[in-house]
């Protein structure tokens, strides 16, 4: 009989997750603030994309951490960001 691999920490308690999404979300408030804006001005440009958010909901999905890649790039467009630097801190 075959045993069962061990499972491994849910991954919102995964340290390398808690790590990676910190990074994340580090990195996407960075770009809007160096651009000037507030999560008002992201709301609205995110509905010039069909994307709908509150202002609210932005500064809790981006505070948690609780974003998709897709979000990532959906917000990073409209901001008008073309590149960014992702480097790795450790």
């Amino acid at each position: 009989m075959m045993r069962r691999p061990a499972r491994s920490a849910p991954r919102k308690l995964n340290p390398v997750n808690i790590t990676f999404e910190t990074r994340v979300k580090n990195l996407l408030k960075g770009e809007i603030k160096s651009r000037g804006m507030s999560y008002a001005m992201l709301a609205t440009k995110l509905s010039w994309l069909g994307v709908h958010e509150t202002e609210r909901n932005l500064s809790n999905k981006i505070s948690r951490s609780a974003f998709s890649a897709t979000f990532l790039l959906q917000c990073l467009d409209a901001i008008g960001c073309n590149a960014i630097r992702v480097r790795n801190d450790g």
